[in-house]
């Protein structure tokens, strides 16, 4: 196989992104420029899944919540129009762009004039992000977002510290909210489910997927995205992102081992009771912290 083969499949990032940017796909500003346009029709997006996230936070009475992987801030926007206090943070400064340009245009609103916005890393989030009082009532991580660190030592031991992390933001008696893509299904299959829960675009043209082996186990999976947008937009057509292939029995034991075996954790599968969806796009897991 060719130098030129083996970048076309394996690289994990679009062109321009740094190395020491792996960690920020969104780096290149390409993802960043259509994220809106990948999203699709916000209202319809947010009718997927508003009422039960809402509606969660709401019987929990939460009203302190981190966003972890905030993005663009679409959740986050969301949550704030619903009332709840937001502390956003995301890896990629390219994606916050829009998130505080965003917050300076609904400033004279008081939910928008007083959301807090910053960057952070998982693997750092306590020295990152500063928590109130015995920790935030609810802690987020939604949109396939953790699934962008890659296991870079081939035994999960990021992963643990980051939901160690999530652990230690969440007050006891608080919940974290945490979703993945079905890669189960991906790596039986070769291809994602056709629906998908979050995204309704009528811009994307295709999307093509490849999986990485590593000693004959599963190590990457990386999505390429060919998007139909207009002329402004040319230059940022196609974008790659890389996932790491998190199991559902996997995902579940790392939820476990970080907020152990007391806390109750239920998985929904795009948002319906587990045994209700055979083959979905997306699992939630939502776990309640002990007290």
């Amino acid at each position: 196989m060719s130098s030129g083969k083996v970048d076309g499949v394996f690289r994990m990032r679009s062109l321009g992104t740094a190395t020491a940017g792996i960690t920020d796909q969104y780096a290149d500003g390409k993802a960043a420029k259509v994220w809106q346009l990948y999203i699709g029709d916000q209202s319809s997006r947010t009718q997927n899944y508003k009422t039960f996230l809402v509606n969660l936070l709401r019987q929990k009475r939460v009203s302190t919540i981190l966003d972890t992987a905030c993005g663009t801030g679409v959740d986050s926007v969301m949550l704030l129009e619903e009332g709840f206090q937001m502390t956003s943070s995301d890896a990629s400064d390219k994606m916050l762009k829009v998130a505080h340009k965003t917050r300076w245009e609904r400033r004279k609103e008081e939910r928008f004039e007083n959301w807090v916005i910053e960057e952070a890393n998982w693997l750092t989030l306590e020295d990152d992000i500063e928590k109130p009082q015995g920790g935030f009532d609810a802690v987020i991580c939604m949109g396939n977002s953790f699934a962008h660190l890659p296991d870079f030592h081939g035994d999960q031991r990021d992963h643990i510290k980051c939901f160690q992390n999530f652990s230690n933001m969440v007050k006891p008696g608080g919940i974290f909210i945490i979703d993945h893509r079905n890669y189960d299904y991906i790596l039986a299959n070769g291809k994602s489910p056709a629906k998908n829960i979050y995204y309704n675009s009528s811009h994307i043209q295709d999307i093509k997927t490849s999986v990485l082996y590593v000693n004959n186990k599963p190590n990457l999976i990386t999505l390429d995205y060919f998007m139909n947008v207009e002329e402004q937009y040319a230059d940022s057509n196609q974008f790659r992102l890389s996932y790491y292939p998190h199991t559902l029995q996997g995902f579940g034991d790392l939820c476990k081992q970080a907020f152990g075996p007391r806390a109750k954790h239920t998985v929904y599968a795009d948002f319906k009771p587990l045994n209700v969806e055979p083959e979905p796009s997306f699992y939630i897991h939502v776990v309640e912290k002990p007290l």
